[in-house]
């Protein structure tokens, strides 16, 4: 009797131990490490293999497809969801889709915003390898980044402190994290936390999916490095895109070395359709408030 009390009392009714338990409760930190880990990872790996194009796309593919496993494995693990309903099958490639429309047209909205106001000095052909092994590379970075900060930082902020706090210190700390790249400044970063970082959990918001960000997100920076060939923050040198684009004139229309995701430009193309997903979210009643007390999803 005395066992069969203490195996009822060592394991709740819903079958799980107690440990399982303790290991939700810690979610936050567990994730954030896991995902910050894939995150690392994908970008050694994706620098490896960066020169040899034909090795670039199936890889970065993979490791795409490698970071979603790992976080639907999480998911259900640690945090003990039964779903994952952030990435459902349900509308994927429809999102997708969208969002790559939306990426793509926005940069090159920007850049033609950019030779009309002279800030193109000399294009010529580029690379079609280097255009190929960019789309494995930003799909596996546009996967990682938005598990990371919209699928964990966003996510589980949002239900302690309410959407509106969760996005500015999600999209600050998304912006933060670019001030180790090369060629950095404090104005570069704090441009990409507003341009990428707001959209991008704006797309979240909206949608409560992670498949238009990641579409959105990937566009953004294929139509950037794979097709324009331009200057991308992080790097030293001009990615090998299909077109080779040299920019000059003041930083407020080019973003200088950072690249034009921090010229004043990016922050105006970027604005609309950030305010369109925002009011849409609102309007669906996808703005949480601030909760003082937050359950665990079941």
């Amino acid at each position: 009797m005395a066992s069969t009390e203490h195996q009822e009392n060592t394991f709740p009714q819903d079958g799980l131990s107690p440990g399982r338990h303790r290991l939700r409760k810690f979610r936050f930190p567990v994730l954030l490490v896991a995902l910050f880990g894939v995150m690392m990872a994908t970008a050694g790996i994706n620098q490896i293999v960066s020169p040899v194009p034909v090795l670039a796309l199936p890889v970065g593919v993979g490791l795409a497809v490698a970071a979603l496993t790992c976080y639907r494995w999480l998911g259900r693990t640690v945090e003990l969801r039964p779903g994952i309903p952030e990435l459902g099958k349900t509308g994927r490639w429809s999102q997708l889709r969208r969002g790559a429309l939306l990426g793509s047209g926005l940069f090159i909205v920007l850049m033609a915003l950019i030779a009309v106001f002279g800030g193109w000095q000399d294009v010529s052909w580029g690379s079609f390898g280097g255009f190929l092994g960019t789309a494995g590379m930003m799909a596996s970075v546009a996967v990682a980044e938005e598990l990371l900060f919209r699928g964990v930082l966003f996510r589980i902020m949002e239900e302690r402190i309410g959407t509106v706090i969760a996005l500015i210190v999600s999209t600050l700390l998304f912006g933060a994290t670019h001030l180790v790249n090369v060629n950095a400044t404090l104005w570069g970063a704090l441009a990409i936390a507003l341009t990428g970082g707001t959209m991008t959990t704006a797309a979240y918001v909206a949608t409560r999916s992670l498949w238009l960000p990641i579409g959105l997100h990937f566009a953004w920076n294929f139509t950037h490095a794979g097709v324009f060939g331009v200057m991308l923050s992080g790097s030293d040198a001009p990615p090998h895109g299909l077109l080779n684009v040299t920019l000059s004139g003041p930083s407020a229309l080019t973003g200088g070395a950072f690249g034009p995701e921090a010229s004043l430009l990016a922050l105006l193309v970027c604005l609309a359709p950030t305010i369109v997903l925002l009011r849409r979210a609102a309007r669906a009643g996808q703005i949480r408030r601030r909760s003082h007390r937050t359950k665990l999803p079941a």
